[in-house]
């Protein structure tokens, strides 16, 4: 793997780290190439059952490296960003595909592109003092990263289009209330908490985990008879693969009054 990227095994899961500190884990080609491809080893290996998102030190990622594209901006115009945009779509896209869940680590900041793979991943942890601030905007920038649609499609238009244009700061705490963050830690233990969920979540049947995520992700393009086809077609395959009838869960008797 790259300088930026490091990977490394936790029983089961998978960490994925952005490891450049001195620059709050600024989000740079070389290291979403290297992501992606480290989710594509990890979808062919059985033994990976999740992985989790994190970023080196105090912060979990600053977004796109805006002085590093300014100045290679200066040599190829218009090369750099493209190359940036594509990387950092892929990347969300591959999040997004991945048939395995994704889970944030969030420490400290995560700022316009790294709010935007934070809420790209299934799952966030946040420690209580993370932010989280789409803050492109400010550089008089329009949002990357697919931050705008993610918000969009998770919050009330009027909230997100206020995260977006203003700019301003959000706690892990709000975000939990607005449904966005699933679990709030102390500070510096959001990746031990993000890797027992992992855990727990690893007990779980791969195939329905894989299953779920996909008719969760296609579920506001499908209207509802569209969706009961394909949640028919997931329970049939996912029963085919019930070895026995003793995994069954045992049918209760009624309940005495």
């Amino acid at each position: 793997m790259t300088a930026e990227l490091r990977t490394e095994r936790r029983d089961n899961t998978l960490v994925l780290t952005f490891s450049d500190p001195a620059s709050r884990n600024a989000l740079v080609p070389q290291a979403l190439t290297a992501a992606v491809e480290a989710l594509n080893v990890a979808e062919a290996d059985d033994t990976v059952r999740a992985a989790v998102l994190v970023g080196e030190g105090a912060h979990f990622s600053a977004g796109s490296d805006l002085q590093r594209l300014a100045n290679d901006a200066e040599i190829l115009p218009g090369d750099a960003a493209a190359h940036q945009l594509h990387a950092l779509r892929s990347f969300v896209e591959a999040l997004r595909a991945h048939p395995k869940p994704v889970i944030a680590a969030v420490e400290g900041a995560a700022t316009a592109a790294g709010f935007s793979l934070a809420l790209a991943c299934d799952l966030i942890v946040a420690a209580e003092d993370a932010r989280f601030t789409m803050s492109q905007g400010q550089a008089g920038l329009s949002p990357d990263g697919g931050g705008s649609w993610l918000l969009a499609h998770a919050l009330p238009r009027a909230l997100a289009l206020q995260l977006l244009w203003l700019g301003e700061p959000v706690s892990a705490r709000e975000l939990q209330a607005w449904g966005l963050v699933n679990r709030v830690t102390d500070s510096g233990q959001a990746l031990a908490e993000a890797t027992r969920l992992a855990r727990q979540l690893a007990s779980c049947a791969p195939n329905v985990l894989a299953a779920t995520k996909e008719l969760v992700n296609q579920a506001r393009g499908l209207a509802l008879n569209e969706h009961l086809n394909a949640e028919g077609l997931h329970f049939a395959d996912t029963l085919s693969h019930i070895k026995g009838a003793e995994t069954l869960p045992k049918k209760r008797g009624p309940r005495s009054r």
